[in-house]
């Protein structure tokens, strides 16, 4: 009987294919998305937070700092964020030196305490320092947690109040007054004008949903101003301005000071919990957010943004911090580190462009802030209006940062307000243990200094 045999199939020695480096660094195929979808996610993020390549060069040049180094610092400080971003944590945000944050750098730090812009980078140095080293250990979740939410809240609600006052009087809408202190602007000067044209263009572009609405506004009233030979044309492109004036400026022992310290809570306590709040807000709509409530690389993300605000302080520029403006970039399919490499990768293009950016006037630039203030006071509709206790401190913390032109004296007195009223009304377990240390440091910054 003739037997039959069964011929094993050939081994297949071939390699299984390989993925391609992209697709290991950010994983595509794991987050649904395409290299093409990405680019364009990240076109789109640029596009929405490039305004603070003609506004933030502005504020500082304000505080003494070179314009052109400022720009240079602006642009190198951003894309150094948004790369560590999308590389080391993969998320799809965006990072640059933060509105708010830069006001009080100027205009309090530099312009009313009477500091040096040099005293006042060390400063933001050590804050990122802090942030890390929180960033690392246990005590960011116990600080997170122990800071009221009604405070969390008012504080991004008091930097939007005092950015739009510096965005107000900047455009000349608002001016001093010996009678009335402040009173309105005349309006028969164009910067005035110009400055509410560009704020209504935003609004109404923003409420259209136009892609990119506060840079065409900022470009378009600045060839109108051009037009009305208010603004000299200089050029469109030419090799980046010298870094030098900016670079490693800052004075690390001028910030060891007992009246430094406020400074720098107020740079750390803001730049976490609005990098918390933009950060956990991207992660939804982004679907980093697993079912278990666990958020994807969240550590990640909160040491590459702590981490560009060290390395910020050292080219020139205010806390580097993660822009909502990413969540344009998410609705338009951004899901990984792609996107944000991409806006960095723009930013360092941008450098290019240092003539446009010397020709966007003031004017221009103060109708930008005064959007963003608006839309930074929406955390006012969060606190518990129910609750005196809670709503007065909110209230203190955000009127008093543009009264007193001092985002931490604003922080210093509602965190003292809101211990004395929990205290006065026998709410003693809603004061957590940090409260009651900070509130002893800041009156003792009001007793003694």
């Amino acid at each position: 009987m003739e037997s039959h045999k069964t011929e094993a199939a050939p081994l297949d020695l071939a390699s299984p294919p390989r993925r391609g480096l992209l697709e290991r660094l950010f994983k595509f195929s794991l987050h649904g998305t395409t290299v093409r979808t990405e680019l364009i996610a990240g076109l789109t993020t640029f596009i929405t937070m490039a305004y603070i390549i003609f506004v933030n060069p502005n504020i500082m040049a304000d505080a003494g700092i070179d314009h052109g180094a400022a720009f240079v610092a602006t642009c190198i400080a951003a894309a150094l964020g948004c790369l560590l971003m999308g590389l080391y944590a993969n998320w799809p945000v965006g990072l640059a030196p933060g509105m708010g944050l830069n006001a009080f750098f100027t205009y309090t730090v530099v312009g009313t305490m009477g500091y040096s812009w040099q005293t006042a980078l060390g400063a933001v140095f050590i804050s990122g320092v802090l942030f890390m080293v929180l960033t690392l250990s246990r005590v960011r979740e116990w600080l997170l947690n122990s800071i009221p939410v009604s405070l969390r809240h008012a504080m991004g609600a008091g930097v939007g109040l005092f950015l739009g006052v510096i965005g107000l009087k900047t455009s000349g809408l608002i001016v001093a007054s010996s009678a009335t202190l402040i009173k309105l602007g005349s309006l028969h000067q164009a910067g005035p004008l110009l400055s509410a044209l560009c704020f209504l263009m935003i609004a109404v572009l923003s409420y259209h949903r136009v892609f990119g609405a506060i840079l065409i506004s900022i470009v378009t009233v600045t060839l109108i101003g051009w037009g009305l030979g208010i603004v000299q044309y200089g050029g469109v492109f030419s090799l980046p301005p010298s870094l030098a004036p900016t670079w490693m400026a800052m004075d690390i022992a001028g910030v060891f000071n007992v009246s430094m310290i406020s400074v720098v809570l107020a740079f750390l306590f803001v730049h976490m919990f609005d990098t918390a709040g933009t950060l956990m807000g991207v992660a939804q709509r982004a679907g980093l957010v697993q079912a278990d409530g666990r958020i994807d690389n969240l550590s990640r993300a909160l040491k590459a943004d702590s981490a560009s605000s060290v390395f910020g302080a050292m080219v020139g520029v205010p806390p580097v911090t993660s822009y909502v403006e990413s969540a344009a970039g998410v609705a338009a399919g951004g899901r990984t580190g792609l996107t944000a490499v991409t806006v960095g990768l723009l930013f360092i293009a941008a450098m290019f462009f240092a003539p446009l950016a010397g020709m966007i006037p003031a004017y221009a630039t103060a109708g930008a802030l005064i959007y963003v203030a608006m839309l930074m006071m929406s955390g006012m509709a969060h606190i518990n209006w129910d609750d005196a206790t809670d709503s007065i401190p909110a209230i203190v913390t955000a009127i008093m940062m543009p009264l007193t032109f001092s985002v931490a004296d604003g922080i210093a007195l509602g965190f003292i307000t809101y211990v004395a009223l929990k205290a006065g009304t026998g709410k003693w377990k809603e004061i957590s243990l940090s409260l009651w240390v900070l509130c002893v440091i800041f009156i003792a910054k009001f007793v003694f200094l």
